[in-house]
């Protein structure tokens, strides 16, 4: 029997991952704004262990670049609609890219309104949610999020996918403490975990898909291999991701899921999709203890039993990751730096 061999993890800071991830960005075709952008949000989802959408999605996203199906030099198209809804085509770029574009409008609608609706078609988002949202707690605001993708989710009862894996996100801020941040699919497993299953070779929990003919599966791959996920929760969890598809698919002016072909593009990864942001002022209107109440709502969470709160165990992993650096294994370390164009 041969062993497989082993590699160790070396220890990188932040700074020098996103240094590696924007070259590898820029080495296949995107502005360096863009490039700026998604090492950003790619090094931070790897810092704070949410390794699903961390450099495990380089070759996805060096992929869609090489095959077309994203411009990596698309400009977004920001415009306001009355006082608080603003619409972005993201002209087929990235998501991440449309949002620092429309930063600047939303902040000043959440100002002079309370409340900031944005709406992103034409975009391709492949990465966390909660990058999307945790920005505007830090500054004292709620942010809501939606977004569908590629059709790889079962309606309940159904055999066909229609849905996304169509996550949601939202974050608050807490007095006294870090935001509270919920991020989740609205599948029982992420598509990366499926992804990362099937790497390790390991079986999924009993109920995460189907088969290609529609049979329950434990089996990742054959998951991925024409079969689809199911959405958690049975038919309320189906209802959910209905409702992320009419709010990132209708409302936007986007795609639906199932309206994604990737016919001509071999390699593409990421969907071409939309997304919709709230941020609401929970102090608008003369409330100033908005950040108190929802302290006193996380503490009643852990007074009954709750071991944790939701985000608790990222803020956790980035601190230890800005004390002694990010953890990566030398062979994906040297994977990043032949993406990056490096030298052997």
């Amino acid at each position: 029997m041969i062993k497989k061999k082993e590699t160790r993890d070396t220890r990188i800071s932040f700074h020098e991952l996103k240094s590696l991830l924007r070259a590898i960005f820029v080495n296949n075709g995107t502005a360096a704004e863009t490039a700026d952008i998604l090492a950003e949000n790619c090094a931070a989802c790897e810092r704070d262990g949410a390794l699903s959408h961390g450099i495990f999605r380089m070759p996805g996203y060096v992929d869609s670049l090489k095959s077309g199906w994203v411009d990596g030099l698309a400009v977004p198209d920001v415009t306001r609609f009355g006082p608080s809804f603003i619409r972005i085509d993201a002209r087929n770029g990235f998501a991440q890219r449309s949002l620092a574009a429309a930063d600047p409008l939303i902040r000043s609608a959440v100002r002079e309104t309370g409340i900031a609706v944005a709406a992103i078609r034409n975009s391709h988002h492949f990465s966390a949610l909660w990058p999307d949202v945790e920005p505007f707690a830090l500054s004292g605001h709620m942010a809501i999020t939606a977004v569908n993708g590629l059709a790889n989710v079962v309606p309940h009862g159904g055999r066909q996918a229609v849905y996304g894996t169509n996550p949601i996100a939202f974050a608050v801020p807490v007095e006294n403490a870090e935001p509270l941040v919920v991020d989740q699919a609205t599948s029982v497993m992420a598509n990366g975990e499926i992804r990362l299953h099937a790497l390790a070779g390991k079986p999924v929990p009993d109920g995460t898909g189907v088969d290609r003919e529609g049979n329950h599966t434990t089996d990742p791959l054959a998951i991925l291999a024409g079969g689809a996920l199911n959405t958690f929760g049975g038919y309320k969890g189906s209802s959910i991701a209905l409702f992320v598809e009419i709010l990132a698919g209708a409302i936007t002016s986007g795609q639906f899921s199932f309206e994604n072909d990737f016919t001509g593009f071999p390699g593409a990864q990421t969907p071409k999709a939309g997304q919709l942001l709230i941020v609401i002022d929970g102090n608008w209107g003369g409330s100033t203890n908005f950040e108190a109440r929802l302290a006193h709502l996380c503490t009643q969470l852990i007074d009954a039993g709750q071991d944790r709160l939701p985000g608790a165990r990222r803020f956790a992993n980035r601190s230890v990751a800005e004390r002694f650096g990010i953890p990566i294994a030398q062979d994906k370390l040297q994977g990043l730096r032949m993406l990056a164009g490096e030298e052997p």
